[in-house]
């Protein structure tokens, strides 16, 4: 019979299901915080629910307890001062193996149903988890809602429902019948056990801790894996809230909450022993080249999902709507202060300029002008801190310092410091905008984190589109954009991203911006390009969590 909360949440994957086949708009849960969808208390509720976790200590019941650990420091200069269990990694690995075979004998209805049932809880709790990005990430406040909860929880169910589908597609068992001519026929019974690979490590970034863990984290759980999330040590409690969450339906169902555990940890020699661990046999991560590399290179027991730094950029080749594509590119370039793995850095234009409805734009032209966008957008104080959030790295202020300086570039728009006056405390910079030429390629050919970016001056448009293939192939991407009023040039940046293997977005001027994502229908990453070497999501990124591993014997005809 079906597992129960495989019945209950039927709906909720039958629509996941048709969306993903469909790739049109699909989405379950609101990204409007409106208290018609989550009740009118569910603002005060979740806001009254995150407080009450701060300077206090994080409980979780979990083995291996060896002390506690307060490593946050809030981008908005919130005192957060909340105490997480350490714990032996070691112990959380024995634990995780022997959680497994009772999640393996739930089935992979049981395990799709108890997933589904997981995320609606954690929708039920987007203010609350929304708090707490915010708080941990610098994110703005209705940033933090829909990234950090719905937006989060849709590329959850996203990775439940691929996963679903792989293992639906493996029948339980077989009557195998090999006619023999005269002789009776060889007959056997077969059984098919969709069997996960081993405990799954799932290790955080710190700017979405739950939009980049949310794809691993459910597509492990899905196929049968034990899963040990290992947040970023100044974005912790989002990841904790999720945890407490999911042990607390596992326990529900009768089942050994330690299948899903929350390791935290500032020593990367921890995380290292856990990633080679031969009991993990896959890893998820999010963040730089050097970890990444250096877990793709090591981890030779387990299947590696990293996403990593990228160069990404837009051509300008024409345009006829230029205000409104100055208006796109100065959202895009101020959205979290450019915090995110998709924001453009790079803006290649021909030295000639372009052709635009408003005349012919010279190359400075171009640069001023949307450097006056971008000024003109953050105008309003109350705009900008909404749109910027804050800093979440000092890396990431020291990128900006040095950019500013001059150091790569032509300064066309300096960055400034601006104060918010809900949190006077918080770290706030506006863009700052370098002019370079194409020659230039130790200043803008390497991903500055932050809001850096570069107008490129390249020879023409032939040159243009030829360099953004030259920096997908060689430094990787996740998003590359192309205005142009020329099919020609739309043909041929088509045909450079599909060589490359990156995703094109095509004069954006509207409510769009290339830096978004939405599941069910964008693809983020295509796992071709040294930007990622998967993506959210796709068969392809489930399929390889699970074996299946049969038994036969012979039946009487």
């Amino acid at each position: 019979m079906p597992h129960p909360l495989f019945n209950q949440h039927q709906t909720l994957l039958d629509g996941a299901m048709q969306a993903m086949a469909t790739r049109g708009y699909w989405s379950p849960f609101s990204e409007m915080p409106s208290p018609k969808v989550y009740g009118e208390t569910a603002a005060d509720s979740g806001k009254q629910a995150f407080e009450s976790l701060l300077k206090k200590d994080f409980v979780l019941d979990q083995p291996g307890h060896t002390g506690w650990i307060s490593p946050e420091q809030s981008p908005y200069g919130v005192a957060l001062d909340v105490h997480y269990p350490v714990c032996d990694h070691e112990a959380l690995v024995v634990a995780a193996q022997a959680a497994m075979p009772a999640w393996q004998a739930v089935g992979a209805e049981g395990r799709t149903g108890i997933c589904l049932e997981m995320l609606t809880r954690l929708n039920a709790q987007s203010f609350e988890i929304a708090h707490a990005v915010m708080a941990t990430t610098g994110q703005g406040w209705m940033m933090a809602f829909q990234a950090g909860g719905p937006h989060a929880q849709d590329r959850g169910l996203e990775a439940v429902a691929y996963a679903w589908r792989e293992q639906s597609f493996v029948p339980a068992e077989t009557t195998w019948t090999k006619p023999q001519g005269k002789n009776p026929p060889i007959v056997m019974k077969k059984h098919f056990e969709v069997v996960g690979r081993g405990v799954a490590l799932v290790i955080g970034c710190g700017t979405f801790p739950t939009w980049n863990t949310y794809p691993g984290l459910f597509a492990a759980l899905a196929t049968g894996n034990a899963v040990i999330v290992k947040p970023h040590s100044n974005a912790v409690l989002p990841a904790a809230i999720t945890v407490r969450t999911l042990r607390a339906v596992l326990a529900e169902q009768g089942l050994d909450p330690n299948l899903v555990t929350l390791c935290v940890t500032e020593q990367r020699s921890t995380t290292q022993a856990l990633a080679t661990h031969p009991a993990v046999k896959s890893v998820d991560f999010t963040g730089g080249n050097t970890f990444g590399q250096w877990l793709m290179a090591n981890c030779k027991q387990a299947q590696v999902y990293a996403e990593l730094a990228g160069v990404n950029h837009i051509v300008i080749d024409s345009t006829n709507a230029y205000k409104a594509m100055l208006g796109n590119l100065a959202f895009t370039l101020s959205l979290y202060s450019a915090q995110m793995c998709t924001t453009t850095q790079a803006i290649l234009v021909p030295a000639g300029g372009i052709a635009t409805d408003q005349g012919h734009k010279t190359y400075d032209e171009v640069c001023a002008d949307l450097g006056a966008a971008i000024q003109k957008f953050l105008s309003k104080p109350e705009v900008a801190c909404a749109v910027l959030g804050a800093i979440q790295s000092s890396d990431t202020l020291a990128r900006i310092e040095q950019a500013n300086s001059g150091a790569w570039g032509q300064v066309v728009l300096a960055s400034e410091t601006l104060v918010n006056p809900e949190f006077p405390a918080a770290v706030v910079r506006t863009p700052v905008l370098l002019a370079c030429d194409e020659a230039d390629v130790a200043a803008y050919q390497e991903e500055r984190f932050g809001p850096v970016a570069f107008v490129v001056k390249c020879a023409d448009t032939t040159a243009a589109v030829a360099l953004s293939e030259h920096m997908v192939n060689t430094h990787g991407a996740l998003t590359v954009g192309v205005y142009s009023t020329n099919e020609a040039v739309i043909d041929a940046m088509t045909a450079a991203t599909w060589r490359s293997k990156v995703a094109l977005s095509i004069n954006l001027t509207g409510g769009v911006f290339v830096n978004q994502s939405a599941a069910f229908s964008d693809y983020h990453g295509t796992g071709g390009n040294p930007a990622a070497n998967a993506s959210y999501a796709d068969s392809a990124f489930v399929a390889n969590r699970f074996r299946v591993v049969q038994r036969r014997y012979h039946i009487e005809s």
